[in-house]
């Protein structure tokens, strides 16, 4: 089903997830063990994080530097049919402009479509220290609306190859990301804004946020981005702070803010009291958010169940 269908047709809130994939050549077992744990929830969908090749520089046998070009969590298109598959939770598999050319993004879209998988979340992609070259006339898309404007155009049965006969339009449910304290390249919150209406206007059908942990921020992004004239549906993301690490590594690697409430808490206690003090602000931040009508809130769990079973055993959905 649809994302947009989830949301239309839901009864009561709903809980989704996101993860990532095995580091290369690790074990699938973590993670369905993961999802085994999720399942109850009753998720309407799970989306899988993509990463795009890096150039990694290493010393040969005789001390020469050589490049070798890895990406270092394969497997997303993978994930994403045994999510879909053997445990019946539609999967969201993230599609990046960076590191893939548009004829490997047209493919990766057939492959999905023939797993019957019916939602993608279009974004651009951290930069990566590789650059991959592109040769024999293919292409890359640079920013995210281009990536949604080239599903939108399959979509509408509108190939890279012009005159495909048995060229079937697919039918993906768009998602993109929002950024309720701006994108770090932005230079100001009405400019993202508008690039997120540049999304949408493109076929994006509905937004997922990067995480916060101030939902005055979400309020206000929401209500600036209703005056810009966005309508699809905006569903908060949320991360569970569970160390003393994150209060430096989530503003340096996201680009958010950690209120001074809750770093001062994290900051000043045991370090093994941080898990339990960032699933209560979690849990605050989500019943506020069901209590002011939010019908889905999306939780960036990458690959552990501690924190998230903790909060979903507190919450009354």
């Amino acid at each position: 089903m649809r994302v947009v269908e989830h949301l239309d047709r839901a009864k009561r809130p709903l809980i989704s997830f996101e993860i990532i994939p095995p580091l290369r050549g690790g074990t699938l077992q973590r993670l369905m063990d993961l999802i085994d744990v999720l399942q109850p929830f009753e998720p309407p969908f799970i989306d899988i994080t993509s990463h795009a090749a890096e150039a990694i520089f290493e010393e040969d046998v005789e001390g020469r530097i050589v490049r070798r070009v890895k990406r270092k969590r394969p497997g997303t298109l993978g994930v994403c049919a045994l999510i879909q598959n053997k445990f019946n939770i539609d999967a969201v598999p993230h599609l990046l402009c960076h590191g893939f050319s548009r004829e490997e993004t047209e493919d990766l879209l057939i492959e999905l479509k023939y797993l019957g998988i019916d939602n993608v979340l279009a974004v651009r992609g951290d930069s990566s220290s590789y650059v991959k070259p592109l040769t024999n006339g293919r292409s890359a898309n640079q920013y995210a609306v281009d990536l949604v404007r080239q599903i939108s155009s399959m979509n509408d049965g509108r190939y890279l190859e012009e005159g495909l006969l048995d060229a079937e339009p697919t039918d993906f449910c768009i998602g993109v990301g929002g950024y309720p304290e701006k994108h770090f390249e932005s230079p100001n919150l009405e400019s993202d804004i508008r690039r997120a209406k540049e999304k949408v206007d493109a076929g994006a059908e509905y937004i997922v946020t990067q995480m916060f942990f101030d939902n005055s921020v979400f309020f206000r992004y929401v209500d600036a981005c209703r005056a810009a004239g966005i309508t699809v549906p905006i569903i908060p993301g949320l991360k569970i702070l569970t160390s003393k690490q994150h209060l430096s590594s989530l503003p340096r690697t996201f680009h958010v803010n950690i209120p001074a409430e809750l770093a001062d808490e994290v900051g000043e206690a045991d370090p093994k009291h941080a898990k339990e003090i960032g699933v209560r602000w979690a849990l605050a931040q989500t019943r506020e958010l069901l209590e002011r009508d939010v019908q889905t809130v999306h939780f960036y769990i990458m690959q552990s169940s501690v924190a998230i079973k903790k909060l979903m055993t507190h919450l009354d959905i």
